[in-house]
């Protein structure tokens, strides 16, 4: 998978499908339609890094919650970001590596990202507690 491509589908379509998240991403420019939100350079370069952090997980499975502590600071105390958009996030994630893998997307596949999601949400919201 491509993870510009697929970072910027994700976050794209957590954008249009969760309007209300789009306030978090007021320096982003136009997000006033689908079609803005998805072609939208500043939403796809940070689709990007956000998937490239979700590759950094993949190689710390062992300690989601250290990996992710500076970002679990940074989205709690600055940025006061809903620790549920993290759980939307990584359900967009899913279906959206659903798409791109088709037919290899199997089930057991599916199982194994959306644990993995699930435990960087939880990493992520760990400040909040």
């Amino acid at each position: 998978v491509n993870v510009e491509d697929a970072g910027g589908e994700t976050l794209g379509r957590l954008l249009v499908v969760y309007p209300w998240t789009q306030r978090f991403f007021d320096s982003f420019g136009n997000l006033s339609s689908a079609s803005a939100i998805m072609g939208n350079p500043k939403v796809k370069a940070h689709g990007k890094k956000v998937l490239t952090s979700l590759g950094d997980a993949i190689k710390h499975l062992d300690d989601l919650k250290g990996t992710f502590a500076q970002l679990s600071e940074l989205h709690c105390d600055k940025l006061h970001v809903d620790p549920e958009n993290f759980k939307l996030l990584g359900n967009v994630l899913v279906t959206v590596l659903a798409i791109h893998f088709g037919k290899e997307f199997t089930p057991e596949v599916q199982a194994s990202w959306q644990k993995m999601v699930t435990g960087v949400a939880s990493a992520l919201s760990s400040r909040y507690h």
